[in-house]
């Protein structure tokens, strides 16, 4: 049994049995026998139940939400619209069954078609920082392309995934169609990897175990999407509006506390607005609301759990602070929004991703250094660059290396779009139109029509 903790109190909430790995390979092997049926259901039919699945979690919304408050210290305004996420990625993937279309190629002596076949079982592997939606992410175009999917939640934050299984359920979707796997990565996330039904693992976390989770799915050529670290840059030019850039800046680091892959966490000022900009900046930090996420006022709640607090602080100690937030005192996880000046780029929170409500900052001459700042990381994820120069933003958003890149805004993640990132952030995409090719396996048939 796993302990459920609250990370606003840092009392237990519930505790949730996980799976051995004798449960694991029953439950593999359970979907990998609801694939022959399921891959077989007409489209227009899987299309209906999953437009059912969303209908019934718009319904749910509310619980979904309260849910996550508690297990994962998400605020309820973010928390609405992580739920009401995956109701449209839902929707959304619900139209692609029917739309999942082949081509006819132009050959010499007959007919060639391709067929988009699905790949059977896929495991999804799903982190502590976002669990509703990047869980959606996985199962609604795998669902929607024919494969059954076995999905693993973060130990720390399994409650909404479980709640997700049971409502799949309640929508009249197959038994073992999708199925909630609680348990130790080390057990059920690697059984995924190891186990031959499993066509199929898409994972998002660290990039260490993306890498060891890519390895071992190369024994078996099994099909992976990575979605891991990030270390994105927010550049800011001289020309931009310095006061709306400035008022967004806080949110787009700081959000769900900092936890977040696609965290703008290094800023780059042009240096000739640099003590300008910061003199903005401070006011709108300062302003972040730090409190109970479940109210309505919360901009951002506690980090996850205390040894993500101590890895957080541990950035901050000996750092050049150039200012703070609040947040409360007393029981929880709790950390305050941090602005850090950086001296270099070695820096070990400019290069490192903290995971946590930790902003570096550091001035640039022209935007050839901005790009070459930019790019100088292992990481190539998200993104954000401010300038009423055309010519300029368009000029920087090829250059800079990152899947998912914004301009004069922090907008990272839309589901009618694809995510993904470069370098060690990641391989292939989510989301979007082409997400769903990513979960078949193209056939080609030729049909003879000469004797």
């Amino acid at each position: 049994m796993t302990q459920v903790i609250n990370p606003s109190t840092g009392a237990v909430l519930t505790s949730v049995p996980g799976m051995g790995p004798h449960e694991t390979d029953a439950a593999i092997e359970r979907a990998r026998k609801a694939f022959e049926s399921w891959r077989k259901v007409a489209p227009g039919d899987r299309a209906r139940l999953l437009r059912r699945f969303a209908a019934v979690v718009d319904q749910h919304i509310d619980e979904l939400a309260d849910l996550e408050v508690r297990n994962s210290g998400h605020t309820i305004g973010n928390a609405r619209w992580e739920a009401g996420n995956v109701r449209d990625v839902l929707d959304y993937y619900a139209g692609a069954p029917e739309r999942l279309t082949g081509r006819q190629i132009p050959v010499a002596g007959g007919l060639d078609v391709t067929f988009h076949e699905p790949l059977g079982v896929v495991g999804v592997i799903v982190p502590w920082n976002f669990p509703m939606p990047i869980a959606g992410w996985g199962f609604g175009p795998a669902l929607a392309a024919g494969n059954t999917v076995v999905l693993k939640p973060a130990e720390l934050t399994p409650l909404t995934a479980i709640r997700l299984g049971e409502l799949a359920l309640e929508a009249g979707l197959p038994p073992h169609v999708f199925t909630v796997l609680p348990g130790r990565g080390s057990v059920v996330g690697q059984r995924f990897v190891t186990h031959p039904a499993v066509r199929k693992v898409c994972f998002t976390g660290s990039t260490d175990v993306g890498k060891a989770i890519m390895a071992g799915c190369a024994d078996q050529v099994k099909r992976v999407t990575l979605e891991l670290g990030g270390k994105s840059a927010n550049i800011v030019f001289a020309d931009a509006d310095l006061a709306k850039a400035a008022a967004s800046a806080p949110a787009s680091v700081f959000d769900n506390a900092g936890q977040d892959c696609c965290a703008r966490s290094r800023l780059l000022v042009q240096d000739s607005v640099y003590d300008e900009f910061l003199a903005l900046l401070e006011p709108a930090v300062r302003a972040f609301r730090v409190e109970d996420p479940a109210s309505p006022s919360a901009d951002m709640g506690p980090l996850i759990s205390s040894g993500q607090r101590e890895s957080v602080a541990s950035y901050v100690e000996d750092a050049d602070v150039a200012f703070r937030g609040t947040a409360p005192d007393g029981d929880g996880w709790w950390f305050p929004p941090t602005v850090l000046l950086a001296h270099s780029t070695g820096d070990r929170h400019w290069r490192e991703e903290v995971f946590g409500p930790v902003l570096s900052v550091l001035p640039f001459r022209d935007e050839e250094e901005a790009v070459r700042l930019a790019n100088d990381t292992e990481y190539g994820l998200s993104g954000s660059l401010w300038t009423r120069d055309l010519g300029r933003a368009l000029r920087v958003s090829r250059a800079v290396e990152t899947g998912a890149l914004s301009v004069n805004s922090h907008s990272s993640v839309r589901y009618w779009t694809p995510f993904g990132g470069m370098k060690q952030s990641g391989l292939g995409r989510e989301l979007g139109p082409d997400a769903l090719h990513s979960f078949t396996d193209v056939k080609n048939v030729f049909i003879a029509t000469e004797d």
